[in-house]
């Protein structure tokens, strides 16, 4: 039979190992280590390109190709539905928010944006021009070769 003297050293011998661990472990952005403190990085100029992004997976929200900088969506306006909206897009030439969009809770069609939909930047996110921090093999399925 082990005394409580084992006992103590199995419990603290994860937290000795991982002090130690903790000092070689660098994050994507390489330094400070993973137990510093650092300033986060400046955010990544909005790639201006128009033009709308591939999508990585079926269902993915589009992305959005221009800056959206002081835009406002609050529950009294919605600078997003100037251009997307069913009303404006033929006008603007922007793309008319997807169908889903008009559909209730119930799945009842609705002739405005639904409020469940109404807060565009929950899904959808200004493009940046930015590399991505980590190399990525990722190959679509339907790149596969046959």
């Amino acid at each position: 039979m082990r005394g409580p003297r084992f006992a103590r050293l199995i419990l603290l011998a994860p937290l000795a190992f991982a002090a130690s661990a903790a000092e070689d472990v660098r994050g994507i952005r390489g330094a400070p280590g993973i137990t510093e403190t650092a300033p986060a990085p400046p955010l990544a100029p909005p790639a201006e390109s128009g033009k709308r992004g591939a999508r990585s997976y079926p269902e993915q929200p589009p992305t959005i190709p221009h800056s959206i900088a002081g835009y406002e969506i609050s529950l009294r306006a919605n600078k997003c539905l100037a251009c997307h909206s069913r009303r404006r897009s033929a006008e603007t030439g922007a793309p008319m928010a997807g169908v889903t969009h008009f559909m209730g809770r119930d799945l009842q069609v609705l002739s405005e944006i639904s409020p469940r939909r109404y807060f565009c930047t929950q899904c959808h996110v200004p493009q940046a021009a930015a590399a991505p921090p980590v190399g990525n093999g990722f190959i679509d399925g339907a790149d596969l070769p046959e």
